[in-house]
């Protein structure tokens, strides 16, 4: 068979040559379309279902929105496991699938029974939704809304995050390979009716009649249409508010014939919804960030050139002094791997061409065995983009071109030595019956080498398959190595069959080396010591193996002496600090302290920006509370640095400076590390202890214990436990005996509670194509709850009556998050 073909391919050169030149056309096509990317995609087939709601406390997040996803998705075919994390008014439940359901048919069935859920969960305290269908490596762009110098008084945060929602946002979905903008930041505007207690008690209107009253004076109506002298006439009631005034001159009810108004009993103004996260940069306050996110399985470098253009097109259209500042650029760190695995490949290259010419001495050999090297690399690249293996540092940096090339070059070697044995023999031949001749021996010559050289290839490809057969994270990480490499040889097993013969007959010179070729001289002289030292070897058998079973028993006592990880860590050029906080820490006693942490690490050189995360996104994918942060610290290149070398070095110096802050701890970890370790794991560290059980105090005891037990350990460091209670609460009970003897509900005085302070959405304002929120909540508040609610007044069986009495408010230490598997 394999004659047949060497035989085919010398006798058809033409049609081989035609093979070769789509071969390259198809490779350099396939180079261009490849998705490109830094590092393998190792996110396990997950798919996150949030629930917020801006209200509840952590424990009734874990009871009511937590606990009923659970269990509806515990069912639900080719899961692995289930794990969530409830916090203050947000849920986030991940379910992990198996990796043969894909991506879209596991989200159609929880979707399915979300429907289900939902019922589970009262009214009005969430609805669960599926995060983006994106990976760890989503996050490939993240940009600032900044304001120019100069233009500093002119905009707030709120002003921001109004340009970043309706102008920005808007204009970057749709673009192929994003699946979700998220917004992080700033203020959310609202039109906000602030109630001032005191009025209403003293006018005795109840809460609720201020609420209905907004609910039901911010309307629209359609009323069909009339025909009138041969046109038709659309009917509509224009009832929406435009403005404060509109909203203030609201009527809650008449008295004796005179109104009674809404800025009679309230302040109508702008105000923010509550929020749970922030933004700072720099050392220079508050800001408003984007995380555009890509598509599971679309091509980084391609969707973040298409943003980047979007971007300059949006530039023109924001107002005056506001840019965007892209701070974090995942194209960056796939810049310098592709350039790294460039670098490689290309002195891999020259080396093995240069060494193959030496050892062959003979330039036009070892151009034809160096050109199998871009030819087999081309052939892998086709197959890369016909079974969908992306291009990455795994996946091609680990190809061997000495292998590749193996076969090629005692395949030439061989032909060329046949061609000098019968150089004599040319003499007197016509050119065709010197190629006639040389077609021969390389028919011979290839089919005699090629039977050994393809049983090894053969034997290399098997050595790969139970790379290949690995699965979940191990597969996604390794497996594209293999394959590649596969291919590569594969390719280089056809083009022994076929390329080589082809151009050893055409182009190999048959004159035989002369006595001064550097080949000969140097094997001339590698023989000079390789004969001895053989000699000397067949006559001490004994020493050679004890020797050689010496060195191999100090090679295994070596290796289970050393150390082990995964992979090497990626060197991603950016830190990310995770500061810990005292549990229950104000946002604005965070956004201070991370102010203050981004003023100390400007100040070295080696910095270029440092942007803070706090709390949670508007799409709270990295669920974390108002004490939780991740500070991004984007560097120089290395070539730039003055007070360091190594990012290990300024790691230590960040610690000595920030060391002026006092009760902090600090993680330092990298951007897509972190992301990689939280969503395959539930954690951000790279190893994590976890203790199960139902009692939160008896495991935060046990992870104390632990802590302690390991901070001896070499190589243990930043050490933390997680926080599982700590956090500040004011509870409200009720007094049931009370509230019996008044007629009232204990819905309706929880409503109060909600409306009160949470705030309560009675309809949207329009400005132009934006909306915002229409909200009754209580003017600030300072001091005890009920000083507040004694003010309010409530229906009961006796008419209006004060709320005084009815239950009782108190601060505790309360849960803070929960874990469950």
């Amino acid at each position: 068979m394999l004659d047949k073909i060497i035989q085919w391919s010398i006798n058809n050169k033409l049609i081989v040559f035609l093979f070769i030149a789509g071969w390259i056309a198809f490779g350099v096509y396939s180079l261009s379309s490849l998705p490109i990317g830094a590092v393998p995609d190792v996110t396990n087939n997950q798919v996150q279902v949030i629930t917020t709601s801006r209200n509840l406390a952590t424990e009734d997040v874990e009871k009511y929105l937590t606990y009923p996803v659970e269990l509806e998705m515990a069912n639900l075919p080719g899961v692995q496991e289930i794990r969530s994390v409830s916090k203050f008014g947000l849920s986030v439940v991940t379910i992990v699938f198996d990796d043969d359901l894909g991506t879209y048919l596991p989200r159609q069935l929880i979707a399915e029974r979300i429907k289900i859920a939902q019922e589970s969960i009262p009214e009005g305290f969430g609805q669960p939704f599926m995060g983006p269908i994106t990976t760890g490596l989503g996050e490939i762009y993240q940009y600032v809304v900044d304001v120019k110098p100069g233009y500093e008084d002119q905009y707030t945060t709120t002003d921001l995050r109004t340009i970043q929602d309706w102008i920005v946002r808007r204009q970057l979905s749709g673009i192929p390979g994003v699946v979700e903008v998220n917004t992080w930041g700033g203020f959310l505007k609202q039109y906000e009716v602030s109630i001032n207690p005191e009025r209403l008690k003293g006018m005795q209107i109840d809460l609720s009649e201020v609420f209905k009253a907004l609910e039901q004076n911010n309307s629209i109506a359609g009323g069909g249409y009339i025909e009138k002298t041969n046109e038709s006439f659309f009917i509509r009631g224009e009832g929406l508010v435009e403005s404060l005034e509109d909203i203030g001159n609201i009527v809650i009810e008449s008295r004796d014939g005179t109104p009674v108004y809404i800025r009679d009993i309230a302040t109508v103004g702008f105000g923010h919804a509550n929020r749970f996260g922030a933004i700072t940069g720099n050392g220079e306050g508050e800001k408003v960030l984007g995380q555009v996110m890509m598509l599971k399985g679309a091509d980084s470098k391609g969707t973040i050139e298409r943003v980047k253009e979007r971007l300059e097109e949006i530039q023109p259209s924001l107002p005056e002094g506001i840019e965007i500042n892209g701070f974090l650029d995942r194209s960056e760190l796939v810049g310098r791997t592709t350039s790294t695995i460039s670098k490689n490949l290309i002195e891999g290259c020259l080396i093995v061409v240069f060494v193959v010419v030496l050892l062959l001495g003979n330039i036009r050999s070892g151009l034809v065995v160096a050109s199998i090297i871009p030819l087999s690399l081309l052939f892998a690249l086709s197959m890369m983009n016909i079974f969908g293996v992306d291009a990455n540092l795994m996946s091609l940096g680990a190809i061997d071109f000495g292998i590749i090339i193996d076969g090629a070059v005692i395949i030439v070697e061989f032909i060329a030595f046949k061609f000098t044995q019968i150089h004599q023999n040319f003499a007197g031949l016509s050119k065709s019956e010197i190629q006639k001749q040389k077609d021969q021996v390389a028919f011979n010559g290839a089919s005699k080498m090629m039977h050994s050289a393809i049983f090894g290839q053969i034997i290399i490809i098997i050595v790969f398959i139970p790379i290949l057969s690995l699965s979940g994270v191990e597969g996604k990480m390794f497996r594209p190595m293999a394959e590649v490499f596969s291919f590569a040889l594969i390719g280089a097993m056809i083009l022994g069959l076929t390329y080589v013969p082809v151009v050893s007959s055409l182009f190999l010179k048959s004159t035989p080396p002369g006595p001064k070729n550097i080949s000969t001289l140097l094997i001339r002289q590698i023989n000079k010591v390789y004969e001895p030292t053989i000699k000397w070897a067949l006559d001490n058998t004994k020493i050679v193996l004890s020797t050689a079973a010496a060195m191999l028993i100090a090679a295994v006592l070596l290796f289970s002496s050393m150390g082990s990880e995964f992979v090497p860590t990626l060197d991603e050029g950016d830190f990310v600090i995770q500061p810990v906080l005292k549990t229950g820490t104000s946002l604005t006693n965070t956004v201070e302290t991370m102010t203050q942490i981004e003023k100390i690490l400007m100040k070295f050189p080696e910095v270029n920006q440092v942007v803070t995360r706090i709390g949670a996104a508007e799409i709270p994918t990295d669920p974390m509370s108002m004490e939780e942060t991740d500070v991004i610290v984007t560097l120089h290149p290395p070539s730039e640095w003055t007070t360091v070398e190594t990012k290990d070095e300024l790691a230590d110096k960040f610690k000595e400076a920030l060391e002026v802050i006092p009760g902090l701890d600090y993680e330092f970890t990298q951007p897509i590390e972190m992301r990689f370790n939280e969503l395959i794991t539930g954690v951000r560290a790279d190893l994590a202890i976890k203790v199960f059980g139902d009692d939160l105090d008896q495991l935060l005891k046990t992870g104390n214990e632990i802590e302690a037990a390991i901070q001896g350990v070499e190589g243990a460091a930043d050490i933390i436990v997680e926080k599982v209670d700590g956090l500040p609460q004011m509870k409200i009970e009720y007094n049931r005996s009370k509230i019996a003897k008044y007629g009232l509900n204990i819905s309706e005085l929880n409503d109060i509670v909600t409306m009160g302070f949470a705030g309560a959405t009675a309809g949207k304002v329009f400005e132009g194509e934006r909306q915002f929120d229409l909200v009754l909540r209580f003017e600030k508040i300072s001091g005890r709850i009920f000083q507040t609610l004694n003010k309010l007044q409530s229906y009961c069986l006796e008419g209006k009556c004060s709320l005084r009495g009815i239950g009782n408010d108190f601060l505790y230490q309360g849960t803070c998050q929960d874990f469950q598997r």
